[in-house]
């Protein structure tokens, strides 16, 4: 079975990088292998949560056909997290090289960089990643059948694939989510970019405006203001990232802010128009109605999960438009079918379906009881500085009221953070009042990301801040920041009463 190459957008242009990662997440020559007469699991598809638990699966001798209908690898290789980490890094080198000579007295950067460099080296990186997530890997490697083509359930026991019926003892729906489009009127006919096609991009856009301040629509305003393009973010509630701390979006806002990025709250897009080689964004602020003039228009409203075309119905599984319904256990309305990553989980990150992927298999083939609920999931904003949380969210610290104590540390305190420049952030643990059990933390400093691990690590293995505190760390690092919180748990429980004992054991010591 032939497949056309250009029928990808998202992996454009068709230059020797991309034609390489093609020929392994989509092979053009790729034929479908002879189905088996029953699979012990079909997976569809093969993003990460489908390869994670293909090849789970698939190790432990079980019989597994994975279905991918686009590219093997899904959003996070080809999309997501590899191209836009590798931008990022990009953006973060162009930064520093540009600010050395004001921070660090170093020496001054002139000049403008090769966008189109950049981007070709994203392209070359990716495409060196692509083995891993190939369809011929899975093939000869993992053990898989691997089909290339559109599945669709026709019963209840059965997929169906390139006119090919694959039965199944059990099923794992892996079908990922894709931008969500909001329905401003124009927008189609004026057309747009999302995370699929902005990654095609061979030129700097002269202006960008960006749809959405949720974590795709900042880490992307930021890189490509730092390229030197001129961006306006819009988004439509009070603040950027409303998922996370108010006080620690307003630190990365303002980390947008002086990177030369137009942030734009409480705004509303009422249309848009083509205008020329660009785009007319006319949006309304404080009543007032304004047109904003751009190249390139890039929606980051959302994710919209993948649940079309998939004969959901024919299966006995129940769906909505925020996606898959299932159990604590990833267990659809078929019991015979799971559901995991993006198409079913509020938790819209690679980590997050390759914790379920593990839990799945278990769980689908060894009637095992895995409680995906239970999962302790962080999360990281990769802007400059950094946001990471895990656990407790801000309004269940509020609603909580004094049956949670929050211990804030500034990393103006740490003496990483004064060395490399970097103060503006903090550490902040929130605990259950009257012990040292870790409930959640919020993180922004340079290598969040990276910190909040630590806590998850405590979290999920039943340590407490005290034992935390205990660890020795390297100095100067800025993980010192949690020892310093632990510090400061200790030092709340010198009550008065523990102070007079004190007093009392040190008179008698004289």
């Amino acid at each position: 079975m032939a497949h056309d190459p250009t029928s990808f957008p998202a992996v454009q242009p068709l230059e020797a990088h991309n034609r390489r990662l093609l020929e392994n997440v989509h092979p053009p020559a790729w034929s479908n292998p002879q189905p088996k007469d029953r699979y012990h699991l079909v997976v569809v598809g093969a993003g990460t949560a489908g390869l994670v638990t293909a090849a789970i699966g698939a190790a432990l001798g079980a019989r597994v056909a994975l279905i991918e209908r686009a590219l093997m690898g899904g959003d996070c290789l080809n999309v997501g997290c590899v191209p836009s980490k590798a931008i990022l890094a990009a953006a973060r080198a162009w930064h520093t090289a540009r600010t050395a000579a004001e921070r660090f007295s170093g020496p001054a950067a002139g000049g403008d960089g090769d966008f189109g460099a950049m981007m070709e080296r994203m392209r070359r990186i990716r495409a060196d990643l692509s083995p891993v997530d190939s369809a011929a890997r899975f093939r000869d490697e993992v053990g898989a059948d691997v089909f290339l083509g559109e599945a669709r359930f026709v019963d209840e026991d059965a997929v169906e694939v390139d006119g090919q019926r694959l039965r199944f003892h059990r099923a794992v729906i892996a079908t990922g989510g894709r931008a969500a489009v909001p329905p401003v009127e124009g927008l189609a006919d004026a057309g747009y970019l999302t995370n699929e096609t902005i990654f095609s991009l061979t030129e700097r856009p002269e202006h960008l405006a960006v749809i959405g301040g949720g974590p795709i629509g900042c880490e992307l305003a930021q890189a490509f203001v730092r390229f030197g393009a001129r961006v306006t973010l819009i988004e439509n509630g009070p603040r950027i990232l409303p998922h996370d701390d108010a006080d620690a979006a307003e630190i990365v806002a303002a980390a947008l802010r002086r990177d030369g990025v137009r942030v734009l709250t409480d705004a509303r897009v009422d249309s848009v128009a083509a205008a020329g080689a660009g785009k007319t964004v006319r949006v309304t602020r404080g009543g007032e109605t304004t047109e904003i003039i751009a190249s390139h228009l890039l929606v980051a409203a959302g994710r919209a999960p993948n649940v079309e075309g998939l004969g959901l119905d024919e299966a006995g599984v129940a769906f909505s438009e925020k996606g898959v319904e299932v159990d604590e256990r990833m267990r659809t309305a078929n019991p015979r079918i799971f559901a995991i990553g993006d198409v079913a989980s509020r938790y819209k990150f690679t980590h997050a379906a390759d914790a379920q992927a593990r839990m799945v298999v278990r769980n689908a083939l060894f009637y095992g009881r895995g409680n995906a609920e239970e999962l302790v999931m962080p999360w990281c904003t990769y802007t400059s500085p950094e946001l990471a949380h895990v656990g407790i969210t801000p309004d269940q610290v509020a609603e909580a009221g004094d049956e949670v104590e929050t211990i804030t540390v500034p990393l103006e305190e740490v003496d990483r953070a004064r060395l490399e420049g970097e103060t503006e952030g903090f550490v902040r643990v929130h605990l259950k009042a009257g012990s040292d059990t870790l409930l959640g933390a919020t993180i922004v400093a340079g290598h969040a990301g990276d910190l909040i691990s630590q806590v998850t690590q405590a979290m999920t293995a039943g340590v407490g801040l005290g034992r935390l505190g205990d660890t020795i760390y390297p100095y100067p690092t800025t993980a010192e920041a949690l020892r310093k919180a632990a510090d400061r748990w200790r030092r709340g429980k010198l009550t008065p009463t523990a102070r007079r004992a004190f007093d009392l054991f040190f008179r008698a010591l004289r």
